[in-house]
């Protein structure tokens, strides 16, 4: 179900990485098993998808301070001065490093397999990637966290929220082997930052064939002066970069909140179009965009400059009157507001569409433990419905159907039997 201004929710029990790929890239996002479609178009808060290009990222200077001061913190002055005599640099690479910034090597260069050692670091530090589950250690960086930062009372924190929200997804893990003969993890995972064996910090990642997706970064007050949230979100770029993810998507970017302003000073950024899903790149001319409309589609800013030519050539017709340019209606159309087709939601198929579309007769289901998958044509019921009508099931599925777009209806199941949800 959905309102205007709001969003329309579904619970998954099972996706694959590559499923949730084209569901991000259809305006799609998770919050632990739920997942969820903005009504940009009408919502008092626009949330917009985003993706950076790891391979044409240039990190500014204050990024590149941030690396390299958390980089100093960790290994300490005297490992550096007796590192520098045991293992001197040659002068081309003293060179290439005081003009070169290498976003791998540097997110790397303090870590503790990095490190040359002898001598010891003043502190050890260790990265590791791990599986999305509830530990006790996870969750006392989550109290923290929301505790100082966002300033939660302790009747808000819980291990079962932090375990809903945090540790329960429904993307699948796996191992594939890419083009170039490499192994890439895909699925949901936790990094884990650990300094001198402490959990300090970790940041939610789905990943995904074509991106690093960032679901939330969390971190201990005991690291908040070395910028814990830059330094994630710059590993997170170097892992797009190095695991061949490509794209690293920061979650929902909202242009009106402050807070979320960050997200923007990580370039190049792509916006996609809530109407086309196109991908454009944001530049001063869409950034001005942003700043002067509630909402944003390139693609129907460029339709409506067209439009405004054509209308400013065209020579009024004095034999169209008023009454000629209203739209039909029809009585019998369903009025219920909070159902997806009447919403206007940008970006969805329209009840036409979902009429003309073959599929809608066999879209699959799960209705029992038997692992046996059913088809919509097969029920009783269904040709005697419309997907017109609010509240039968064929309207909540064309709803769905209509939510998801036509190139993604091969992978579903609709499940009306699992007990989880």
């Amino acid at each position: 179900m959905t309102l205007p201004g709001f969003s329309y929710y579904a619970k998954a029990t099972s996706l694959t990485p590559e499923y949730y790929q084209s569901l991000l890239d259809h305006y799609w996002r998770r919050s632990g098993t739920t997942l969820y479609r903005p009504d940009q178009l009408h919502a008092c808060c626009v949330h917009y998808t985003l993706r950076l290009d790891s391979t044409q990222f240039k990190p500014s200077r204050d990024q590149r301070q941030t690396v390299n001061r958390f980089n100093k913190y960790v290994t300490g002055a005297a490992y550096t001065a007796e590192a520098a005599r045991l293992y001197p640099r040659s002068r081309e690479q003293a060179r290439k490093r005081d003009s070169e910034f290498d976003l791998i090597e540097r997110v790397h260069e303090a870590e503790l397999e990095t490190l040359h050692i002898p001598p010891e670091p003043a502190h050890r530090f260790t990265v590791t990637l791990e599986d999305d589950d509830f530990t006790e250690e996870k969750y006392l960086v989550y109290e923290n966290y929301q505790r100082v930062v966002h300033k939660e009372g302790p009747g808000d924190i819980s291990r079962r929220g932090f375990q809903r929200f945090l540790c329960e997804s429904p993307v699948q893990r796996k191992t594939v082997v890419t083009a170039d003969g490499k192994e890439q993890r895909l699925g949901s995972f936790h990094q884990c930052y650990r300094l001198d064996g402490k959990l300090v910090a970790i940041g939610v990642l789905d990943l995904l064939p074509h991106c690093v997706s960032a679901v939330y970064f969390l971190y201990h007050e005991s690291i908040h002066k070395y910028a814990p949230g830059k330094l994630g979100a710059i590993r997170e770029i170097a892992l797009a970069l190095e695991g061949g993810y490509r794209y690293w998507y920061p979650g929902f970017y909202i242009h009106s909140c402050a807070k979320m302003r960050y997200k923007m000073d990580y370039t190049p950024q792509y916006i996609l179009d809530p109407e086309t899903l196109v991908w454009d790149l944001v530049d001063e001319n869409v950034t001005a965009l942003l700043d002067k409309k509630p909402y944003l589609s390139l693609s129907r800013e460029k339709s409506e400059e067209s439009s405004k030519d054509v209308a400013e050539d065209a020579v009024e017709d004095p034999d169209v009157t008023e009454t000629d340019s209203m739209d039909d209606t029809d009585d019998d159309e369903d009025n219920d507001n909070t159902f997806l087709f009447n919403t206007g939601m940008p970006g969805i198929m329209s009840l036409d569409d979902i009429r003309n579309l073959d599929e809608m007769d066999h879209i699959k289901l799960r209705i029992d433990g038997s692992g046996m998958l059913f088809e919509t044509g097969d029920l009783v019921a269904w040709q005697r419905q419309d997907v017109g009508a609010s509240g039968c099931l064929k309207a909540g599925i064309a709803e769905l159907v209509a939510a998801l777009g036509p190139d993604l209806l091969d992978g579903l199941v609709v499940d009306f039997w699992n007990p989880r949800i």
